[in-house]
Protein backbone atom coordinates (compact mmCIF):
# COMPACT_ATOMS: atom_id res chain seq x y z
CA UNK A 1 0.00 0.00 0.00
CA UNK A 2 2.86 2.23 0.71
CA UNK A 3 4.12 1.45 -2.82
CA UNK A 4 0.82 2.41 -4.75
CA UNK A 5 1.28 6.01 -2.77
CA UNK A 6 -2.64 6.29 -2.27
CA UNK A 7 -3.43 7.91 0.65
CA UNK A 8 -2.02 4.74 2.22
CA UNK A 9 -2.37 5.60 6.07
CA UNK A 10 -6.21 5.95 5.03
CA UNK A 11 -5.55 2.58 2.96
CA UNK A 12 -4.19 0.49 5.42
CA UNK A 13 -6.61 1.86 8.38
CA UNK A 14 -9.88 0.90 6.29
CA UNK A 15 -7.72 -2.55 5.30
CA UNK A 16 -6.91 -2.87 9.54
CA UNK A 17 -10.50 -2.04 10.25
CA UNK A 18 -12.28 -5.04 8.36
CA UNK A 19 -9.73 -7.60 8.88
CA UNK A 20 -10.46 -7.43 12.89
CA UNK A 21 -7.09 -8.25 13.92
CA UNK A 22 -7.30 -11.49 11.77
CA UNK A 23 -3.97 -12.37 9.52
CA UNK A 24 -3.36 -11.78 6.23
CA UNK A 25 -2.44 -14.97 4.35
CA UNK A 26 -2.15 -13.75 1.58
CA UNK A 27 -2.51 -10.07 -0.66
CA UNK A 28 -2.91 -8.19 -3.72
CA UNK A 29 -2.98 -4.40 -4.10
CA UNK A 30 -3.81 -2.78 -7.79
CA UNK A 31 -3.64 0.29 -8.35
CA UNK A 32 -5.68 1.91 -11.21
CA UNK A 33 -5.30 5.69 -12.82
CA UNK A 34 -7.98 6.42 -15.49
CA UNK A 35 -8.47 9.55 -17.77
CA UNK A 36 -11.83 10.87 -16.73
CA UNK A 37 -11.82 13.73 -19.78
CA UNK A 38 -9.39 16.10 -18.21
CA UNK A 39 -9.49 15.01 -14.60
CA UNK A 40 -7.15 12.23 -13.91
CA UNK A 41 -8.46 10.14 -11.38
CA UNK A 42 -6.87 7.53 -8.80
CA UNK A 43 -8.08 4.05 -7.71
CA UNK A 44 -6.57 1.21 -5.20
CA UNK A 45 -8.03 -1.91 -4.79
CA UNK A 46 -6.40 -3.99 -1.72
CA UNK A 47 -7.34 -7.84 -1.46
CA UNK A 48 -6.69 -9.66 2.13
CA UNK A 49 -7.23 -13.27 2.49
CA UNK A 50 -7.23 -14.75 5.77
CA UNK A 51 -8.13 -18.71 7.01
CA UNK A 52 -11.98 -17.51 6.81
CA UNK A 53 -12.83 -14.52 4.63
CA UNK A 54 -11.51 -12.61 1.87
CA UNK A 55 -11.29 -8.87 2.40
CA UNK A 56 -11.94 -6.26 -0.24
CA UNK A 57 -10.96 -2.74 -0.12
CA UNK A 58 -11.57 0.11 -2.79
CA UNK A 59 -10.35 3.59 -2.31
CA UNK A 60 -11.37 6.32 -5.32
CA UNK A 61 -10.61 10.00 -5.48
CA UNK A 62 -13.74 12.26 -5.87
CA UNK A 63 -12.08 15.42 -6.77
CA UNK A 64 -13.88 18.21 -7.38
CA UNK A 65 -12.75 20.65 -10.56
CA UNK A 66 -14.87 23.60 -8.63
CA UNK A 67 -12.37 26.60 -7.21
CA UNK A 68 -11.95 26.38 -3.65
CA UNK A 69 -12.68 23.06 -3.78
CA UNK A 70 -11.94 19.84 -1.44
CA UNK A 71 -9.89 16.88 -2.34
CA UNK A 72 -12.59 13.67 -1.23
CA UNK A 73 -11.05 10.50 -1.51
CA UNK A 74 -13.68 7.39 -0.08
CA UNK A 75 -12.87 4.24 0.99
CA UNK A 76 -15.25 0.84 1.09
CA UNK A 77 -14.30 -2.48 2.26
CA UNK A 78 -16.49 -5.87 1.89
CA UNK A 79 -15.87 -8.69 3.80
CA UNK A 80 -16.68 -12.21 1.86
CA UNK A 81 -16.96 -15.18 3.69
CA UNK A 82 -14.21 -18.22 1.84
CA UNK A 83 -17.54 -20.65 1.49
CA UNK A 84 -19.04 -17.52 -0.23
CA UNK A 85 -16.79 -17.66 -3.13
CA UNK A 86 -17.98 -19.17 -5.68
CA UNK A 87 -14.93 -18.67 -8.32
CA UNK A 88 -11.21 -17.22 -9.05
CA UNK A 89 -11.22 -16.69 -12.67
CA UNK A 90 -7.82 -16.17 -14.58
CA UNK A 91 -7.46 -15.01 -18.27
CA UNK A 92 -4.08 -15.10 -19.18
CA UNK A 93 -3.43 -12.55 -22.42
CA UNK A 94 -0.59 -14.03 -24.65
CA UNK A 95 0.91 -12.05 -27.62
CA UNK A 96 2.16 -14.02 -30.33
CA UNK A 97 1.22 -17.18 -29.38
CA UNK A 98 3.04 -19.07 -32.30
CA UNK A 99 6.12 -18.17 -30.21
CA UNK A 100 4.91 -19.53 -26.57
CA UNK A 101 7.52 -20.34 -24.56
CA UNK A 102 5.98 -23.43 -21.80
CA UNK A 103 5.61 -22.09 -18.53
CA UNK A 104 5.75 -18.74 -19.32
CA UNK A 105 1.50 -17.36 -18.95
CA UNK A 106 1.85 -14.34 -20.83
CA UNK A 107 2.67 -11.19 -19.57
CA UNK A 108 -0.66 -10.23 -18.28
CA UNK A 109 -3.53 -11.49 -16.61
CA UNK A 110 -7.65 -10.31 -15.77
CA UNK A 111 -8.20 -12.10 -12.39
CA UNK A 112 -11.95 -11.93 -11.98
CA UNK A 113 -13.44 -13.10 -8.16
CA UNK A 114 -17.00 -13.92 -7.76
CA UNK A 115 -19.26 -14.32 -4.90
CA UNK A 116 -22.71 -13.32 -6.05
CA UNK A 117 -23.16 -10.26 -4.87
CA UNK A 118 -23.37 -8.78 -8.69
CA UNK A 119 -25.10 -11.03 -11.23
CA UNK A 120 -25.53 -10.23 -14.93
CA UNK A 121 -27.78 -11.43 -17.17
CA UNK A 122 -27.09 -11.69 -20.46
CA UNK A 123 -30.35 -12.20 -23.24
CA UNK A 124 -30.66 -12.40 -26.48
CA UNK A 125 -34.09 -13.47 -28.57
CA UNK A 126 -33.57 -17.50 -28.83
CA UNK A 127 -33.42 -19.05 -33.01
CA UNK A 128 -33.81 -22.45 -34.56
CA UNK A 129 -31.41 -24.20 -37.77
CA UNK A 130 -34.98 -23.07 -39.93
CA UNK A 131 -33.84 -19.55 -41.88
CA UNK A 132 -37.41 -19.59 -42.99
CA UNK A 133 -38.74 -20.07 -39.50
CA UNK A 134 -41.01 -16.86 -37.87
CA UNK A 135 -41.99 -18.74 -34.83
CA UNK A 136 -40.93 -16.47 -31.44
CA UNK A 137 -38.73 -18.98 -30.13
CA UNK A 138 -38.57 -16.94 -26.54
CA UNK A 139 -34.93 -16.02 -25.12
CA UNK A 140 -32.06 -17.53 -24.35
CA UNK A 141 -28.74 -16.27 -22.37
CA UNK A 142 -26.51 -16.20 -19.73
CA UNK A 143 -26.24 -15.69 -15.68
CA UNK A 144 -22.66 -14.49 -15.18
CA UNK A 145 -21.49 -13.48 -11.77
CA UNK A 146 -18.37 -11.42 -11.79
CA UNK A 147 -18.00 -9.15 -8.57
CA UNK A 148 -14.55 -7.39 -8.86
CA UNK A 149 -11.99 -8.07 -12.53
CA UNK A 150 -8.45 -6.92 -11.82
CA UNK A 151 -6.21 -6.31 -15.20
CA UNK A 152 -2.88 -6.66 -14.10
CA UNK A 153 0.24 -6.00 -16.64
CA UNK A 154 4.19 -7.34 -16.02
CA UNK A 155 4.51 -4.15 -18.95
CA UNK A 156 2.68 -1.51 -17.05
CA UNK A 157 2.64 -2.67 -13.38
CA UNK A 158 6.25 -4.79 -13.52
CA UNK A 159 7.07 -8.78 -13.37
CA UNK A 160 6.85 -8.90 -9.22
CA UNK A 161 3.04 -7.63 -9.40
CA UNK A 162 2.19 -10.34 -11.82
CA UNK A 163 3.86 -12.83 -10.02
CA UNK A 164 2.26 -11.54 -6.83
CA UNK A 165 -1.26 -11.58 -8.87
CA UNK A 166 -0.79 -15.32 -10.04
CA UNK A 167 0.56 -16.26 -6.19
CA UNK A 168 -2.58 -14.25 -4.90
CA UNK A 169 -5.20 -15.80 -7.09
CA UNK A 170 -3.29 -19.50 -6.87
CA UNK A 171 -4.17 -19.23 -2.79
CA UNK A 172 -7.23 -17.89 -2.94
CA UNK A 173 -8.37 -20.51 -5.28
CA UNK A 174 -6.73 -23.48 -2.92
CA UNK A 175 -8.73 -21.65 0.01
CA UNK A 176 -12.34 -21.79 -1.47
CA UNK A 177 -14.71 -25.13 -2.05
CA UNK A 178 -14.06 -26.52 0.91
Amino acid sequence: MERAGYYPALVADVVQAALGGEEVVSHLVHQETTFDHDVVRRHITVLALTTSRLVIAHADDHTDERPGHEDVATATTESVPLSAVRGVMITHVVARPQEYQPGSLGREITLTLGWGAVSRIDLMPATCADPDCEADHGYEGSVASDDISLRISADAEGEPALQQALDFARELSASIGS
